[in-house]
């Protein structure tokens, strides 16, 4: 008889947590090892469960999905990750699936589809929701635009370690540069990225190559 396929669920919204360990805690094909509300928690849980698949939300409080992915692969977790979130923007594919994801499904997908998309994901294959999928089809063929303006070495230094959860003051306590400059070089990439926002920023950094997961 086949192992059960070993599954971390990791969702900030507890209802949704229940409503997936349900679904899977009645299936003997499956074993819930372990459920995280954000991506700081996902790594913990994965380092002591060991799952074969990670069940991934990108848009959580305090460590997001995109991050956490590009640290398991950095660690080398033999778990795949299948993100399943209700965002399926340029923003949202593009960095996850840079960062390692194994498959990216939205969740209003069938029951059944996330089912044979777990088992698939546990044997490595991809599995993309059809508007993921048309998406990155899309990107393929459209030739990726150059910033109009470049960064500066210190501003990707800066986003990178944002990219990595660093808050403002730990990134100026890593560079030896006040609270105040981190801010202040965050001002400046925003406006050469035409974002508003930290989460914004760091998404099209991936998305133009200026950041890649593990990295720069």
């Amino acid at each position: 008889m086949t192992d059960p396929v070993r599954l971390l669920i990791v969702d900030d919204h507890p209802v949704v947590r229940d409503g997936l360990r349900g679904m899977f805690a009645g299936d003997p094909g499956f074993e819930v090892v372990g459920e995280a509300a954000d991506g700081a928690e996902a790594l913990t849980m994965a380092a002591r469960h060991h799952p074969d698949v990670v069940l991934m939300d990108l848009r959580m409080p305090g460590m997001d999905g995109v991050t956490a992915i590009g640290r398991l692969v950095a660690a080398d977790s033999p778990a795949k990750v299948l993100v399943l979130t209700t965002y399926d923007t340029d923003a949202d594919v593009l960095p996850a699936i840079e960062a390692g994801a194994t498959g990216y499904l939205l969740k209003d997908a069938p029951r059944d589809e996330l089912v044979r998309a777990v088992r698939a994901a546990a044997r490595g294959e991809s599995v993309l929701a059809p508007s993921v999928a048309g998406r990155l089809m899309g990107r393929l063929r459209t030739p990726r635009q150059p910033a109009e303006e470049p960064l500066s070495q210190r501003e990707l230094e800066v986003l990178t370690l944002v990219a990595r959860g660093s808050s403002n003051r730990e990134a100026a306590a890593r560079l030896f540069i006040s609270e105040a400059t981190v801010k202040t070089h965050l001002l400046h990439v925003y406006a050469k990225l035409g974002v508003n926002d930290r989460a914004a920023a760091v998404a099209v950094a991936y998305d133009r190559g200026l950041l890649t997961p593990g990295g720069r």
